[in-house]
């Protein structure tokens, strides 16, 4: 009788315990769902936005405090964000300052993307930096260029890039090709680093962009949003 007793209590132990836990997880989703930097720290926050995101309201988004917007706009040699055109018209009516961000492709030659992003974006001094987003490895490619290689192409687009727009660019690096190429030592430009709710120290150098949170719920939509904060 005493070793069912025994059973019967760890069993009712054991499952307040999963409660617990259950609950727990479900507060720590909650708060990191709707977790933003504090404005006393980071007082500039904004947005990146593209089609993954469906339809954006830009007046709600600056209704709930954000101050820019960033637009995924070109990728490779013909990518082009399906909502780009929309966007651009939508955020343009809002007055928000806003950016452009080109998905850069190491399988692709500078000249053809520089292309792309020139066809897509237009000269507009008042843009924010376009953001170049590093994130896909040339070991992908069916011809992989070297580092060296890899470095020299990639500073032929930013000439190109940087020739249209009038401005440097910032760089989008992900953690995954930053430890293999360590581009943040070795091109001089501003960078743009990503980790939620933890600010990211991958670059070995300070960031200027951090996307502090890839899918914070706001009142601005049904649809969770990258935010960004700009360093002080």
């Amino acid at each position: 009788m005493g070793k069912k007793r025994a059973y019967s209590w760890r069993r009712r132990l054991a499952a307040l315990l999963l409660l617990v836990a259950l609950v727990g997880a479900g507060i720590l989703w909650w708060q990191g769902r709707h977790w933003a930097p504090p404005r006393a720290q980071f007082p500039v926050q904004g947005v990146l936005i593209g089609a993954v995101d469906g339809p954006a309201d830009f007046k709600a988004l600056r209704a709930i405090g954000a101050d820019f917007v960033y637009l995924e706009a070109s990728a490779g040699a013909s990518g082009r964000d399906a909502r780009f055109a929309t966007n651009l018209e939508q955020v343009r009516a809002s007055a928000l300052p806003f950016g452009v961000v080109h998905a850069y492709d190491p399988c692709v030659p500078a000249e053809r993307q520089a292309a792309n992003f020139v066809t897509m974006v237009p000269r507009d001094s008042s843009l924010l930096p376009p953001a170049i987003a590093l994130d896909k490895l040339a070991d992908a490619c069916a011809d992989p260029a070297s580092e060296a290689g890899l470095e020299s192409e990639l500073t032929t687009f930013l000439n190109q890039v940087e020739g249209h727009v009038g401005k440097p660019v910032v760089l989008k690096l992900s953690s995954r090709f930053e430890q293999r190429y360590h581009l943040a030592a070795r091109i001089e430009r501003n960078i743009w680093l990503e980790r939620d709710w933890f600010q990211p120290d991958y670059a070995g150098r300070p960031w200027t962009l951090w996307t502090a949170n890839s899918a914070l719920s706001t009142q601005a939509g049904d649809t969770p949003v990258r935010w960004v904060v700009v360093q002080p």
